[in-house]
């Protein structure tokens, strides 16, 4: 069923662009973009892909042994898959990548990954607490605090002692999940820096080119970046994200004046720029060799 919606919503995008003239009305958007306002818009996402490479550099770092190069060509390939492979199939490049290039064993390779994303949610869900539109000032310090105590509560919950192992085969392969997810929060030294500082470089290049497709402020461009990000956390998505990211990144700018249609066509400027940027940075990643594991220290493990 949440297939069937997805797919309902990305055909419902493309049944609104197929009528009315709104090709047109797109191309008119598109070409309000210069070549030196897209070259800072590509730049900021390029900035960002670094960063979470730092990120991924940092937990792995006694596996990747100083191969920076290696992490950056796992982080381009596993973010071209995520923006193409629909229903976040694309996720699963990820814990495939690491264990080919550094033998991380699957569970944690996975555990690490749902930290990041659960990472990338706190963070971006706090923004949208701090910032929301109408709300109360005592209202959106307490959603945010209540955010930041279960950023802060979660790995301490994984770390507690558990007697899951002993409760039977299905409990077992949890625990060991807890325990690779206990292994990644610690691991990363930076990890919550490295998470914020992509997050403020990511959004600024959205909202950077969403303002000049909207002629709009920048202010304006952020809160269309920050509504098409939170869209992107939902439990339902349009194929490759279509549908869901411009209705997310639309309903965002209605309260600073921007018509929904005229968000629409933006946000759908923006993210095949975004895919755009993700697939060639993928694809130039993908010509260079994987090398493999460094070292016989760290085998390929697929157990769960």
């Amino acid at each position: 069923m949440k297939r069937l919606v997805a797919v309902a919503l990305s055909l419902a995008l493309l049944g609104w662009l197929a009528s009315g003239g709104r090709w047109r009305e797109l191309a008119e958007t598109v070409a309000r973009l210069d070549a030196a306002t897209a070259g800072v818009a590509a730049a900021g996402f390029a900035a960002s892909y670094m960063l979470r490479a730092l990120r991924v550099y940092d937990e792995f770092r006694a596996h990747a042994r100083g191969r920076f190069g290696a992490c950056l060509r796992i982080v381009l390939m596993h973010n071209a898959m995520v923006n193409v492979v629909p229903f976040r199939g694309g996720e699963a490049a990820f814990p495939l990548l690491l264990g080919r290039s550094f033998g991380t064993p699957l569970a944690r390779a996975v555990a690490s990954l749902l930290w990041f994303r659960l990472q990338d949610a706190f963070v971006v869900a706090i923004v949208a607490a701090l910032v929301w539109p109408g709300a109360p000032l005592a209202l959106r310090l307490a959603g945010a605090l209540t955010l930041v105590t279960a950023a802060v509560l979660l790995p301490r919950w994984a770390r507690r002692p558990h007697g899951w192992m002993e409760r039977g085969p299905l409990a077992a392969k949890l625990g060991r999940l807890r325990n690779a997810f206990a292994e990644s929060t610690t691991h990363a030294r930076y990890g919550w820096l490295w998470t914020i500082a992509n997050w403020s470089v990511k959004l600024a290049a959205q909202a950077w080119l969403l303002a000049a497709l909207l002629g709009a402020p920048m202010v304006t461009g952020a809160a269309g970046a920050l509504g098409a990000e939170l869209a992107a956390i939902l439990p339902i998505q349009g194929i490759a994200g279509f549908g869901t990211y411009e209705a997310g990144a639309a309903a965002a700018l209605v309260p600073a004046g921007i018509g929904f249609e005229a968000g629409l066509r933006a946000a759908l400027a923006l993210h095949v720029f975004v895919i755009a940027c993700a697939v060639t940075a993928g694809a130039i990643a993908a010509l260079f060799p994987n090398g493999g594991p460094a070292g016989s220290a760290h085998q390929p493990n697929t157990t769960v």
